[in-house]
């Protein structure tokens, strides 16, 4: 990333903040996506149970 900005022309210190902000923004975009996938697990694995109580009640 720093390179890229140093190639635009970017002075030195700018272009090492924004990489490494970037870089911080980066992990925090895995850490989202590791979140989201245990929630979908949680509410994928859900549905089964709802749909067993749904037909208990409903057929017995």
């Amino acid at each position: 990333m720093f390179e890229a900005f140093r190639s635009i022309n970017v002075p030195e210190d700018k272009a090492m903040r924004a990489a490494t902000a970037l870089s911080e923004r980066d992990t925090d975009v895995v850490d989202i996506k590791r979140d989201v996938a245990v929630l979908k697990w949680m509410v994928g694995s859900l549905y089964p149970l709802i749909v067993a109580i749904l037909l208990k009640l409903f057929l017995h």
